[in-house]
Protein backbone atom coordinates (compact mmCIF):
# COMPACT_ATOMS: atom_id res chain seq x y z
CA UNK A 1 0.00 0.00 0.00
CA UNK A 2 1.45 3.64 -1.20
CA UNK A 3 0.75 6.96 0.51
CA UNK A 4 2.62 10.12 -0.10
CA UNK A 5 2.82 11.69 3.02
CA UNK A 6 2.52 9.93 6.37
CA UNK A 7 -1.34 9.51 7.77
CA UNK A 8 -3.14 10.74 10.28
CA UNK A 9 -6.22 10.19 12.52
CA UNK A 10 -8.87 12.28 11.45
CA UNK A 11 -11.96 9.72 12.34
CA UNK A 12 -15.63 11.24 11.50
CA UNK A 13 -18.98 10.61 13.78
CA UNK A 14 -20.61 9.34 10.24
CA UNK A 15 -19.57 7.76 7.16
CA UNK A 16 -21.17 7.94 3.83
CA UNK A 17 -21.02 4.67 1.45
CA UNK A 18 -21.97 4.01 -1.94
CA UNK A 19 -22.05 1.51 -4.44
CA UNK A 20 -22.68 1.78 -8.07
CA UNK A 21 -22.33 -0.48 -10.70
CA UNK A 22 -21.46 1.68 -13.82
CA UNK A 23 -21.73 -0.64 -16.40
CA UNK A 24 -17.98 0.39 -17.84
CA UNK A 25 -19.26 4.20 -18.08
CA UNK A 26 -21.79 3.62 -20.51
CA UNK A 27 -25.33 5.83 -19.71
CA UNK A 28 -28.53 3.84 -20.41
CA UNK A 29 -32.07 5.31 -21.15
CA UNK A 30 -33.96 2.01 -21.98
CA UNK A 31 -33.62 -1.65 -22.91
CA UNK A 32 -33.02 -1.52 -26.32
CA UNK A 33 -30.17 0.80 -26.15
CA UNK A 34 -27.95 -2.65 -25.11
CA UNK A 35 -28.76 -3.39 -28.62
CA UNK A 36 -28.42 0.18 -30.63
CA UNK A 37 -25.76 1.17 -27.91
CA UNK A 38 -23.82 -2.32 -27.89
CA UNK A 39 -20.94 -0.82 -29.52
CA UNK A 40 -20.05 1.14 -26.81
CA UNK A 41 -19.00 -2.24 -24.49
CA UNK A 42 -16.14 -2.94 -27.02
CA UNK A 43 -14.72 0.82 -28.73
CA UNK A 44 -14.01 4.21 -27.07
CA UNK A 45 -16.84 6.71 -27.26
CA UNK A 46 -16.72 10.72 -26.25
CA UNK A 47 -19.69 9.97 -23.96
CA UNK A 48 -17.84 8.10 -21.37
CA UNK A 49 -15.97 10.50 -20.38
CA UNK A 50 -18.66 13.04 -20.01
CA UNK A 51 -20.28 10.00 -18.57
CA UNK A 52 -16.99 8.73 -15.67
CA UNK A 53 -17.05 13.40 -14.76
CA UNK A 54 -20.67 12.93 -13.85
CA UNK A 55 -19.86 10.02 -12.07
CA UNK A 56 -16.73 11.87 -10.18
CA UNK A 57 -19.17 14.66 -9.65
CA UNK A 58 -21.24 12.45 -8.08
CA UNK A 59 -19.16 10.38 -5.44
CA UNK A 60 -17.19 13.06 -4.30
CA UNK A 61 -19.52 13.75 -1.49
CA UNK A 62 -18.80 10.41 -0.14
CA UNK A 63 -15.95 8.61 2.07
CA UNK A 64 -16.10 5.16 0.40
CA UNK A 65 -17.39 3.97 -2.91
CA UNK A 66 -17.77 0.87 -4.18
CA UNK A 67 -18.19 0.45 -7.97
CA UNK A 68 -19.22 -3.06 -10.24
CA UNK A 69 -18.53 -2.62 -14.01
CA UNK A 70 -15.54 -0.29 -13.94
CA UNK A 71 -12.98 -0.46 -16.74
CA UNK A 72 -9.33 -1.20 -15.80
CA UNK A 73 -7.91 0.66 -19.28
CA UNK A 74 -8.77 -1.47 -22.19
CA UNK A 75 -9.71 -0.03 -25.60
CA UNK A 76 -13.41 0.62 -25.19
CA UNK A 77 -11.66 2.91 -21.90
CA UNK A 78 -9.71 4.38 -23.99
CA UNK A 79 -7.18 2.45 -22.06
CA UNK A 80 -7.68 4.70 -19.34
CA UNK A 81 -8.54 2.93 -15.29
CA UNK A 82 -11.79 3.98 -14.44
CA UNK A 83 -11.51 3.64 -10.74
CA UNK A 84 -8.13 5.62 -11.21
CA UNK A 85 -9.65 8.37 -13.32
CA UNK A 86 -13.03 9.37 -11.10
CA UNK A 87 -10.88 8.91 -8.37
CA UNK A 88 -9.12 11.64 -9.44
CA UNK A 89 -11.60 13.90 -10.30
CA UNK A 90 -13.45 13.32 -7.22
CA UNK A 91 -10.87 13.89 -5.47
CA UNK A 92 -10.99 11.13 -3.32
CA UNK A 93 -7.34 10.28 -2.27
CA UNK A 94 -7.37 6.07 -2.12
CA UNK A 95 -8.38 3.80 -4.30
CA UNK A 96 -7.59 0.02 -5.88
CA UNK A 97 -9.22 -1.69 -9.14
CA UNK A 98 -9.59 -5.49 -9.41
CA UNK A 99 -9.69 -6.56 -12.85
CA UNK A 100 -11.93 -9.56 -13.11
CA UNK A 101 -12.91 -10.68 -16.70
CA UNK A 102 -10.77 -9.65 -19.68
CA UNK A 103 -12.29 -10.06 -23.21
CA UNK A 104 -8.73 -9.93 -25.30
CA UNK A 105 -7.82 -5.71 -25.12
CA UNK A 106 -11.42 -5.15 -25.66
CA UNK A 107 -12.93 -4.67 -22.27
CA UNK A 108 -11.48 -5.33 -18.53
CA UNK A 109 -14.09 -5.58 -16.57
CA UNK A 110 -13.92 -5.52 -12.91
CA UNK A 111 -14.62 -3.97 -9.66
CA UNK A 112 -13.27 -0.69 -7.94
CA UNK A 113 -13.15 1.33 -4.44
CA UNK A 114 -12.65 4.57 -3.63
CA UNK A 115 -12.48 6.27 -0.21
CA UNK A 116 -11.27 9.35 1.76
CA UNK A 117 -9.85 7.25 4.46
CA UNK A 118 -6.87 4.59 3.75
CA UNK A 119 -7.33 1.29 4.67
CA UNK A 120 -5.13 -0.80 6.86
CA UNK A 121 -5.47 -4.04 4.53
CA UNK A 122 -6.86 -5.36 1.24
CA UNK A 123 -7.71 -8.65 -0.11
CA UNK A 124 -8.43 -9.58 -3.17
CA UNK A 125 -11.38 -12.16 -3.73
CA UNK A 126 -11.51 -15.05 -6.91
CA UNK A 127 -15.59 -16.00 -6.82
CA UNK A 128 -16.27 -19.29 -8.00
CA UNK A 129 -18.16 -20.63 -10.54
CA UNK A 130 -18.53 -22.09 -13.71
CA UNK A 131 -17.91 -19.24 -15.84
CA UNK A 132 -14.73 -17.31 -14.03
CA UNK A 133 -15.06 -13.45 -13.76
CA UNK A 134 -16.85 -12.41 -10.22
CA UNK A 135 -14.76 -11.00 -7.96
CA UNK A 136 -14.92 -8.98 -4.30
CA UNK A 137 -12.78 -7.20 -2.48
CA UNK A 138 -12.32 -6.51 1.49
CA UNK A 139 -10.84 -3.52 2.60
CA UNK A 140 -9.90 -3.27 6.03
CA UNK A 141 -9.87 -0.16 8.77
CA UNK A 142 -8.75 -0.35 12.36
CA UNK A 143 -7.63 -3.85 12.73
CA UNK A 144 -8.21 -6.98 13.65
CA UNK A 145 -11.61 -5.74 15.43
CA UNK A 146 -12.33 -2.79 13.22
CA UNK A 147 -14.48 -2.72 10.12
CA UNK A 148 -14.72 -4.43 6.88
CA UNK A 149 -15.62 -3.03 3.70
CA UNK A 150 -16.87 -5.57 1.22
CA UNK A 151 -17.45 -4.99 -2.17
CA UNK A 152 -19.00 -7.49 -4.54
CA UNK A 153 -20.49 -8.48 -7.73
CA UNK A 154 -22.10 -11.55 -8.14
CA UNK A 155 -23.10 -13.92 -11.01
CA UNK A 156 -26.43 -13.91 -12.83
CA UNK A 157 -27.52 -17.29 -11.95
CA UNK A 158 -28.61 -18.64 -8.83
CA UNK A 159 -26.28 -21.72 -8.53
CA UNK A 160 -23.17 -19.66 -8.88
CA UNK A 161 -24.12 -16.64 -6.83
CA UNK A 162 -25.46 -19.56 -3.62
CA UNK A 163 -21.80 -20.57 -4.10
CA UNK A 164 -20.22 -17.17 -4.31
CA UNK A 165 -22.25 -16.16 -1.23
CA UNK A 166 -20.98 -19.55 0.89
CA UNK A 167 -17.64 -18.58 -0.29
CA UNK A 168 -17.86 -14.41 1.11
CA UNK A 169 -19.72 -15.97 4.08
CA UNK A 170 -17.07 -18.26 4.99
CA UNK A 171 -14.66 -15.41 4.52
CA UNK A 172 -16.10 -12.77 6.69
CA UNK A 173 -17.27 -15.29 9.21
CA UNK A 174 -15.99 -13.90 12.45
CA UNK A 175 -15.22 -10.25 11.72
CA UNK A 176 -16.82 -8.06 14.15
CA UNK A 177 -17.70 -4.69 12.13
CA UNK A 178 -19.14 -5.92 8.43
CA UNK A 179 -20.33 -3.68 5.27
CA UNK A 180 -20.78 -5.86 2.42
CA UNK A 181 -21.71 -3.60 -0.91
CA UNK A 182 -22.37 -3.82 -4.38
CA UNK A 183 -24.72 -5.51 -7.33
CA UNK A 184 -26.23 -9.01 -5.99
CA UNK A 185 -28.19 -9.72 -9.05
CA UNK A 186 -31.01 -10.47 -6.51
CA UNK A 187 -33.42 -8.99 -3.75
CA UNK A 188 -32.36 -8.92 -0.58
CA UNK A 189 -35.48 -11.09 1.19
CA UNK A 190 -34.09 -14.28 -1.62
CA UNK A 191 -33.44 -17.15 -0.07
CA UNK A 192 -30.36 -17.16 -0.42
CA UNK A 193 -29.31 -13.58 0.29
CA UNK A 194 -31.58 -13.86 3.46
CA UNK A 195 -29.35 -17.25 4.60
CA UNK A 196 -25.72 -14.92 3.86
CA UNK A 197 -27.88 -12.16 5.89
CA UNK A 198 -28.58 -14.72 8.78
CA UNK A 199 -25.75 -16.12 8.81
CA UNK A 200 -23.12 -13.13 9.15
CA UNK A 201 -26.01 -11.47 11.36
CA UNK A 202 -26.35 -8.82 8.67
CA UNK A 203 -29.22 -6.13 7.63
CA UNK A 204 -29.88 -4.81 4.94
CA UNK A 205 -31.08 -1.24 5.32
CA UNK A 206 -31.35 -1.12 1.03
CA UNK A 207 -33.79 -3.64 1.03
CA UNK A 208 -37.22 -1.53 -0.79
CA UNK A 209 -34.59 0.76 -3.02
CA UNK A 210 -35.04 -0.35 -6.25
CA UNK A 211 -32.12 0.71 -8.31
CA UNK A 212 -32.48 -1.30 -11.92
CA UNK A 213 -33.22 -0.85 -14.24
CA UNK A 214 -31.73 2.94 -13.87
CA UNK A 215 -35.05 4.73 -16.18
CA UNK A 216 -37.95 2.81 -14.60
CA UNK A 217 -36.43 1.43 -11.18
CA UNK A 218 -38.42 -2.01 -10.49
CA UNK A 219 -35.51 -4.54 -8.74
CA UNK A 220 -33.72 -3.94 -5.76
CA UNK A 221 -30.14 -5.68 -6.49
CA UNK A 222 -27.87 -3.24 -5.73
CA UNK A 223 -27.33 -3.27 -1.64
CA UNK A 224 -25.67 -2.03 1.37
CA UNK A 225 -25.66 -5.13 4.16
CA UNK A 226 -24.25 -4.37 7.55
CA UNK A 227 -23.55 -6.18 11.27
CA UNK A 228 -26.70 -5.50 13.08
CA UNK A 229 -22.78 -4.09 15.54
CA UNK A 230 -23.53 -1.14 13.00
CA UNK A 231 -26.04 2.03 13.63
CA UNK A 232 -27.03 2.65 10.37
CA UNK A 233 -28.66 6.39 9.02
CA UNK A 234 -30.26 7.41 6.22
CA UNK A 235 -30.64 5.05 2.76
CA UNK A 236 -30.94 6.24 -0.46
CA UNK A 237 -31.10 5.87 -4.25
CA UNK A 238 -30.05 8.04 -6.26
CA UNK A 239 -32.26 8.85 -9.64
CA UNK A 240 -29.50 10.05 -12.57
CA UNK A 241 -28.88 7.88 -16.13
CA UNK A 242 -25.57 7.25 -16.16
CA UNK A 243 -25.65 3.57 -16.01
CA UNK A 244 -28.45 1.02 -16.36
CA UNK A 245 -28.05 0.70 -12.77
CA UNK A 246 -28.56 3.28 -9.68
CA UNK A 247 -26.62 4.43 -7.33
CA UNK A 248 -27.67 3.40 -3.77
CA UNK A 249 -26.11 4.94 -0.63
CA UNK A 250 -26.32 4.30 3.01
CA UNK A 251 -24.76 6.80 6.22
CA UNK A 252 -23.46 4.47 9.15
CA UNK A 253 -22.31 5.43 12.52
CA UNK A 254 -18.55 5.38 13.02
CA UNK A 255 -18.01 2.18 15.63
CA UNK A 256 -16.92 3.47 18.68
CA UNK A 257 -13.01 3.28 19.18
CA UNK A 258 -12.42 3.12 15.37
CA UNK A 259 -9.48 5.07 13.82
CA UNK A 260 -9.62 6.24 10.55
CA UNK A 261 -6.28 7.61 8.87
CA UNK A 262 -6.02 10.06 6.16
CA UNK A 263 -3.19 11.71 4.73
CA UNK A 264 -2.31 14.93 2.22
CA UNK A 265 -1.87 15.11 -0.79
CA UNK A 266 -2.13 11.20 -1.51
CA UNK A 267 -3.69 9.82 -4.81
CA UNK A 268 -2.42 5.99 -4.09
CA UNK A 269 -2.88 2.99 -5.64
CA UNK A 270 -2.91 -0.78 -3.33
CA UNK A 271 -1.44 -3.71 -3.38
CA UNK A 272 -3.52 -6.66 -2.36
CA UNK A 273 -3.26 -9.89 -0.40
CA UNK A 274 -4.92 -12.19 -2.86
CA UNK A 275 -7.55 -14.64 -1.38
Amino acid sequence: MVAHSPPKHDTPRHLRLLTFNIQSGTPANSYREYLTNSWRQVLPSAVRIENLDAIAGLVMDYDMVGLQEVDSGSLRSGFINQSRYIATHAALPYWFHQSNRKVGTMAYSGNGFLARYQPDAIEEHRLPGAIPGRGALFLNFGGASGLTIAVVHLALGQLARGAQLKYLCRKLQGRRHVVVMGDFNAGADSTKLRNFCERLDLDAPTRDLPSYPSWKPQRALDHVLVSRTLVTGSAEVIDVGYSDHLPVGLKIEVPEGLQLKSAEPPLAGFEAVRG
